[in-house]
């Protein structure tokens, strides 16, 4: 079975303050073989990105409203007239409220959606044959 890659650069703005965003450039990406999950990898000032997995519905429903709790919380706003997405992420090693734009988001996400459709990501995963192989023993 072939995988699918759904990726996409965009520049993220990490809030430091109501006034004050930093720019962070980051990646999106989805795998096919990995369904129920978006990465998203921060290119920050150290040798390697910082990498971060959540639920592929979680980021779907936080484009619309509120969701998530504890490590990953997604919201939709308005920041000066613009849609975003907000994603607070919390670490043992500190938190970090990081605002994306909805219209790039969004358009990613829907290419993820047509790839693996909601409902079908169990199939991808090759459960199904694993157990048939089993069985069949």
């Amino acid at each position: 079975m072939q995988h699918i890659v759904v990726e996409r650069e965009l520049e993220l703005k990490l809030v430091l303050s109501p006034e004050r965003r930093v720019p962070v450039p980051a990646r999106l990406g989805y795998r096919s073989d990995d369904p129920y999950a978006v990465h998203i990898a921060f290119h920050i000032n150290s040798e390697h990105p910082v990498n971060w997995t959540f639920a592929r519905e979680l980021l779907v429903e936080g484009v619309f409203r509120p969701c998530g709790h504890g490590d990953v919380r997604v919201w939709p706003t308005k920041v000066d007239g613009r849609g975003v997405v907000l994603m607070a992420l919390s670490s043992p090693d500190g938190d970090a409220l990081l605002e994306a734009p909805v219209p790039q988001v969004s358009a990613w996400l829907e290419r993820t959606l047509t790839a693996v459709p909601p409902g079908t990501e169990g199939g991808q995963l090759g459960i199904d044959d694993a157990l048939d192989q089993l069985l069949a023993r």
